[in-house]
């Protein structure tokens, strides 16, 4: 099922979530969702679900309008963080429960049939008879999912649904999403703050700013081509260097980085930590090193430029390096942009 949102407006008393925001997902694509909070992400899910209304724009489903059908009549499966499971019933009957008050009716035997082939497809074989108090957070969230999948969806939508779960619980259930969502292929939007969460899973990301669509692509094309410094920064650890750009090319310390389509005068460079190299000798950046930290796969180097701005760079852990040893920072790739 292909969803269009176009030119869709919500508004909040005086406050405005979401500013014309214009989307299309293909019929079978997994599109996350992200940006900080107060971004419009989950306003965006709510209407598409039907839990809020449009107060412009048209929202499709296929070639149909769907702006004002209600929730119940849109054909949506919905997840939340907190699982929302019934505590009094089992997991199969938590499963079961949108099959019986569903308009398409099913036998008991097609419902208890569909309830096991669910159970299976979540891996949760034999738990049917436990209460959601009795299994652990993840396995909530699968049943969760389950339902959601019980009355055969033409969309799915997620809203932070690993958002409680602790981080290795979190990247288990995103491997196996993304397994779930390649044989069963619903379309599906799913709405996160984690930058990580977003790359593992989707086919395509929309980042958010202040209820607007910044920028859209594949995993592959927000990170390796950021179209501005809020994305840059928002999808992970970033450095500042200040530079002045001439010719088409960027200035800094003793060092210079090809900059096309940058205007010549002030401007910045964004760099990663793991795209910082750090010497002894040569051309760079002159610093000075405040800090060392280890981790198990390398270093972080703490440093800061004889101009006074401090970096963060990632290095490998044979590099011999301590607090208070001199020498030069120098930077292999970057963005560059314009100073504001």
């Amino acid at each position: 099922m292909k969803i269009r949102l176009d030119t869709v407006v919500k508004t909040f008393d005086t406050f405005r979530a979401v500013h014309g925001v214009s989307l299309e997902i293909e019929s079978g694509e997994l599109v996350a969702l992200l940006g900080p909070s107060g971004s419009g992400k989950t306003t965006i899910l709510r209407m598409v679900a039907g839990l809020e209304y449009a107060d412009g724009g048209k929202i499709y489903f296929g070639d149909e309008d769907a702006t004002d059908i209600p929730v119940r009549d849109r054909g949506v499966g919905f997840v939340f963080q907190h699982y929302a499971l019934f505590p009094h019933m089992t997991v199969a009957e938590n499963i079961a429960f949108g099959m019986k008050v569903s308009k398409v009716k099913r036998s008991k035997a097609e419902i208890a049939a569909r309830v096991a082939d669910l159970l299976r497809l979540v891996k949760l074989d034999g738990l049917g008879e436990r209460f959601p108090g009795q299994i652990s957070g993840g396995q909530r969230q699968r049943v969760a999912l389950a339902r959601a999948l019980a009355v055969d969806p033409k969309v799915l939508l997620l809203d932070e649904p690993f958002g409680a779960l602790d981080a290795n619980v979190r990247r288990d259930l995103r491997r196996w999403l993304r397994e779930i969502h390649e044989e069963l292929a619903i379309t599906t939007l799913f709405v996160t703050h984690d930058q990580e969460e977003a790359l593992d899973l989707a086919d395509r990301v929309v980042i958010l700013k202040d209820g607007k669509i910044v920028q859209q692509g594949t995993p592959e094309e927000v990170c390796r081509e950021p179209n501005s410094p809020f994305v840059m920064g928002f999808l992970g650890d970033t450095n500042r260097l200040p530079a002045n750009v001439s010719g088409g090319r960027a200035v800094v310390g003793n060092a210079a980085l090809p900059a096309p389509g940058v205007a010549d005068g002030k401007a910045e460079i964004f760099v990663r930590p793991s795209d910082l190299d750090w010497t002894e000798h040569g051309d760079g950046v002159p610093a000075k090193i405040l800090r060392v930290i280890d981790r198990p796969d390398g270093r972080r180097l703490l440093a800061a430029t004889d101009q006074g701005e401090t970096l963060e760079l990632d290095v490998a852990p044979e590099i011999q390096a301590k607090a208070g040893d001199e020498g030069f920072v120098t930077v292999r790739r970057g963005r560059i942009f314009a100073a504001g």
